[in-house]
């Protein structure tokens, strides 16, 4: 594939979107002469910000509808991500041997540059941005792009060989690139939680969208596995890449015989005591206050990208440095205020019930460490629920009950579910919008405890998407009074 490719071509871009994604490809396409028709479900009103940015392009639309002819009359379909493979429009595509494309597929083709790749349900976001920040304070010209709010077809012109290229990508991205057949130079795999259930027909199949990111890896590539999760332990043995643990649990991960997972596998970071070491060298990399993000679990999203900064020659000074200054991303157990002694903090990306629980417990621990959690000193007072993924909730109810003080569930058909698995063994109040939420809880609330923002459910129903949910969260603390 060359940009040649695209000049004088029909295109038509499925999805524009909210988040510029859309909006990347079709700048992408246009400055390449590509004739594009872009279309989506949302009208013209709903798309008013991306359609603004494109305003002065020589752009075809179709919006609030998808139009079959769309897409059997044209020479290639960019397709969102957002778009399940058994889209009707897709199919018609592919019956009349259209070609089906993906921004990341494109990029795959194009970049002139080794990739470093994140992956996993949670903490990617968090991982391949604190790895740019890092690589960043020793590299020259380090860019971040894929699941993070743009295309990567935005960063393509940017690039020469010696840029160091930062993806965050989804399940869904990696499947849409699985055609090219490349996976990156380096891989990182963060968890494997249950998600998305709403479009995967079972675990395994999300499984092994996921597995993509190493799936088509050589011999000399690197793939970097958090060791404290056993299916990651478990799908090592498929790689043939060269195989780096790293391990919040420092102490197991030296005692265990690291070739009966894979005969490749090496260490890569993992804590002991309050220090982080790296290798089979024990190199002392950091001390834990070092680290300013909020929660136990983001240690391991730490350990993934200090993994690889180490592959990068990154000094222990300048990884400390990017350490401290750090302050994480939006909606990712985000410290919004402190009022009279209360804690706002966002997390709207939590979009499954693991993400909420790992929430819970870390801001249990972050904020009460060495204390068992009894019904005198709960603090965490939860906003959560919304629009069901397919999901279950049981454990997500059994830690409500066990370290929540109250819980606050806005409507949707997943706050049903959840509220079935908590049995009547928890008060919980449902509330119709975010500021009702927010100032109710404000009301609960006594100085020392959270007010916490951590659906665990899609944000679909009462929101544009989980950032649009979040903001409105940002915007009730704010109107709050001190």
């Amino acid at each position: 594939m060359e940009l040649k490719d695209f000049k004088d071509k029909r295109i038509t871009v499925m999805g524009i979107g909210l988040h510029g994604g859309g909006v990347g490809v079709i700048k992408f396409l246009a400055a390449q002469g590509a004739k594009v028709l872009a279309t989506d479900l949302k009208h013209k009103e709903d798309l008013k910000d991306s359609l603004e940015r494109l305003k002065d392009l020589p752009i075809e639309y179709v919006l609030g509808e998808h139009r079959l002819k769309d897409f059997t009359d044209t020479d290639m379909v960019i397709k969102n991500p957002g778009v399940p493979e058994d889209s009707r429009f897709l199919k018609a595509a592919k019956e009349k041997k259209i070609a089906i494309e993906s921004d990341i597929g494109i990029f795959f083709e194009l970049c002139g540059a080794p990739i470093i790749a994140v992956t996993g349900t949670k903490g990617k976001s968090t991982t391949a941005s604190l790895l740019a920040h890092m690589l960043g304070q020793h590299y020259p010209q380090v860019i971040l792009a894929g699941n993070i709010r743009s295309s990567v077809l935005e960063k393509l012109f940017e690039i020469t060989k010696d840029t160091i290229v930062v993806l965050e990508l989804s399940s869904w991205q990696l499947a849409d690139a699985k055609n090219h057949k490349k996976s990156p130079y380096v891989a990182v795999m963060t968890n494997l939680m249950q998600d998305h259930l709403n479009r995967y027909d079972s675990f395994l199949s999300y499984v092994e969208d996921k597995k993509l990111i190493f799936k088509f890896q050589k011999e000399k590539d690197y793939l970097f596995l958090n060791y404290s999760d056993p299916l990651l332990r478990d799908i090592s043995k498929g790689a043939i890449s060269r195989i780096y643990f790293y391990s919040t649990e420092g102490d197991s991960l030296l005692k265990e015989e690291l070739p009966k997972f894979n005969q490749k596998a090496r260490l890569g970071a993992y804590v002991i005591g309050n220090k982080i070491f790296y290798g089979a060298a024990h190199g002392e990399i950091c001390d834990l206050k070092d680290i300013k993000l909020i929660g136990r679990h983001n240690l391991s999203n730490v350990l993934a990208a200090v993994s690889v900064a180490d592959l990068y020659n990154i000094p222990a000074e300048k990884i400390k440095t990017a350490l401290k200054t750090f302050k994480g991303l939006e909606g990712r157990l985000q410290l919004i205020n402190e009022i009279g002694g209360i804690k706002y903090i966002n997390d709207t990306t939590a979009t499954a019930p693991d993400a909420t629980i790992a929430a819970i417990n870390s801001l249990a621990e972050f904020y009460s460490p060495k204390k068992e959690v009894s019904s005198e000193n709960k603090k965490i007072i939860l906003i959560a629920g919304g629009t069901d993924k397919n999901l279950t909730f049981d454990e997500f109810a059994n830690i409500i009950v066990e370290k929540c003080k109250m819980v606050l569930l806005l409507k949707g058909t997943a706050t049903d579910k959840i509220e079935k698995a908590l049995n009547e063994r928890f008060p919980i109040k449902i509330v119709a919008s975010m500021e009702k939420a927010v100032n109710l809880a404000a009301k609960e609330a006594v100085k020392g405890d959270i007010v916490l923002l951590s659906p665990g459910c899609a944000s679909f129903g009462l929101f544009e998407h989980e950032f649009d949910r979040g903001q409105q969260f940002n915007e009730a603390v704010a109107s709050l009074k001190n």
